[in-house]
């Protein structure tokens, strides 16, 4: 026989999806006119849960999952690799020839300013290089690379703090 203390160290740190049988079963408790405290010790399933699926109920009168809402990407995961691809294969290449190289050559139908958001969130910045070779990953981190160093023919030490 399980304590109150016991049922409750059981129930912390739980975060799975329930069964839609558990769905069932919380809608069948509550149109048996059962509160919203005794379903949750018959089903060992936290009180806030047991209020989220009733109130669902009471406004849709369904538990499925409903679709999100807002306009879906314009750009799947795999148009994004073939981007990513496309512009480290020849990095020179403007934004309109990008666009219809995508085009002609997966089929994706792409916008130039598609293909800029795109670069803007892979960290593909204006006319920047790919890469840059000489730049050490804390220079990285801390904002600096050798090309500024080189145009203000400073020291990295001098104007870049390492630390």
């Amino acid at each position: 026989m399980q304590t109150a203390a016991t049922n409750i160290f059981e129930r912390i740190g739980r975060s799975q999806e329930l069964s839609e049988f558990k769905y069932g079963t919380v809608i069948g408790c509550h149109l048996c006119n059962k509160s919203i405290h005794e379903i949750s010790l018959l089903l060992n399933i936290p009180r806030a849960t047991v209020s989220g699926i009733i109130t669902k109920w009471n406004q849709l009168r369904t538990t499925a999952t409903q679709p999100q809402s807002g306009r879906p990407h314009n750009m799947t995961e795999w148009g994004q690799h073939m981007l990513k691809r496309t512009v480290r294969r020849s990095h020179q290449l403007s934004a309109e020839l990008i666009a219809k190289d995508l085009q002609t050559s997966c089929g994706l139908q792409t916008s130039t300013t598609t293909v800029y958001r795109e670069f803007h969130g892979t960290g593909f910045l204006g006319s920047a290089s790919a890469s840059k070779p000489y730049s050490t990953n804390a220079m990285q981190s801390a904002g600096c690379s050798r090309v500024k160093h080189a145009a203000t023919g400073l020291k990295s030490s001098e104007t870049c703090s390492l630390e």
